[in-house]
């Protein structure tokens, strides 16, 4: 099977994005955990007009972030993995069980409490980390399984962007959030116009996001639908959409997702951890992305097979699935994001990121390590 440019791009920062990300982190706790912890700390809570840097990170910069994940998600449904429905079943199966399982995982041990509002938090996968845990197995790891995880992931993120917009919106300014629609229209019919001049488009999104920003709704959602309305064409490499996407990648990856991490992970780690790992959300947190993820990833996919509602790949099995649904329970940066919108007290907040951290950890050793010995096994036996 030969990959495209762009998807061999993408699959190579999103290994490097991993990696800073993992760097960007271990550096944040480090300080957030040392003599400067409180200047350290104070910097991302200064206020940078009326709302604090890490506001604008959380709901400024991450709107671009979204965006990406939005063109990404329309190649793949125009010329990817999703652009054949056979073929697009198994990663849509794939990403319903490993966001409902885990959601039902987190209900069972908060359902009636006040912490109920994080189901959401275990559903997310993290594009980088996951492609580059993959990435650190080598040229062993068959095309397939690579597309295959991408396509979850992406799915995945479209599952958590639906989620926030549903479930996370509290309160509706209807007037603002029907000029932002009104925007969104007013761009697609650009697009149907074929005006494929990136300015009014960029401009537009803009004027959503600030609408979007006061409408109640989460203003990042901005960014997807910004995604859809700019035109696609045939999807070479001159067309709109791919010069966007892969302008974007660099900046995603290597600024605007490290600086998230950075603001993000800036955590007093609680003395008193026992108690911090018995609570129940932190229960279903790490249940949900250790447990739940791989579990349902491999039954809905293994069952969507079975009853000929797709066909697993012929170079992969389903031990390699259940390898790379130990990978979607790494979910770090979508999970912290639908955490600061699920609870209020910031004691929880940073506890439940601590537990993101951790099992995220967990779910990525042993998808690695799960894997490893797969493909090695599966080579060994080729070589007999």
């Amino acid at each position: 099977m030969k990959l495209t440019r762009l998807f061999q791009d993408f699959f190579r920062n999103e290994k490097t994005a991993g990696l800073v990300l993992i760097f960007c982190t271990i550096v944040s706790l480090g300080l957030s955990n040392s003599g400067i912890a409180d200047g350290y700390q104070h910097f991302w809570h200064s206020a940078l007009g009326n709302q604090t840097i890490e506001y604008w990170i959380n709901d400024g910069l991450m709107t671009i972030f979204f965006l990406l994940i939005g063109l990404e998600l329309e190649r793949e449904i125009y010329l990817g993995e999703l652009s054949n429905i056979k073929d697009a079943m198994l990663p849509i199966f794939g990403a319903a069980g490993g966001m409902l399982v885990p959601a039902g995982i987190f209900l069972l041990f908060n359902f009636g409490t006040a912490t109920q509002s994080g189901a959401g938090i275990p559903m997310a996968t993290d594009i980088a980390f996951a492609l580059a845990i993959l990435a650190l197995l080598g040229n062993r790891v068959p095309t397939s399984l690579k597309i295959f995880l991408t396509a979850l992931a992406v799915i995945d993120d479209l599952g958590a962007i639906l989620v926030i917009a549903f479930f996370y919106t509290k309160t509706i300014a209807f007037t603002d959030l029907f000029i932002s629609l009104g925007i969104f229209g007013i761009l697609l019919v650009l697009n149907r116009l074929k005006v494929r001049n990136l300015i009014p488009y960029l401009i537009g999104g803009v004027a959503m996001w600030f609408f979007m920003l006061h409408s109640g709704v989460h203003a990042t959602i901005t960014g997807v639908l910004l995604a859809f309305a700019i035109p696609f064409g045939n999807g070479d490499e001159k067309s709109t959409s791919y010069i966007l996407q892969h302008f974007l990648h660099k900046p995603v990856s290597f600024i605007i997702l490290p600086l998230f991490a950075l603001a993000n992970t800036a955590i007093v780690l609680s003395s008193d951890f026992g108690a911090v790992l018995t609570a129940h959300y932190s229960i279903g947190i790490a249940l949900g992305l250790i447990v739940g993820k791989p579990l349902g990833i491999f039954i809905l996919t293994y069952i969507a097979a079975t009853c000929g509602l797709c066909k697993l790949p012929d170079d992969l099995n389903w031990k390699s699935i259940l390898g790379v649904g130990f990978l979607g329970g790494i979910g770090f940066t979508m999970s912290i994001f639908i955490t600061l919108l699920a609870f209020d007290d910031q004691a929880i907040i940073s506890n439940a990121k601590c537990i993101i951290m951790l099992s995220s950890l967990v779910a990525g050793l042993l998808g690695f390590v799960s894997l490893k010995f797969i493909l090695n096994k599966e080579i060994a036996e080729t070589d007999e």
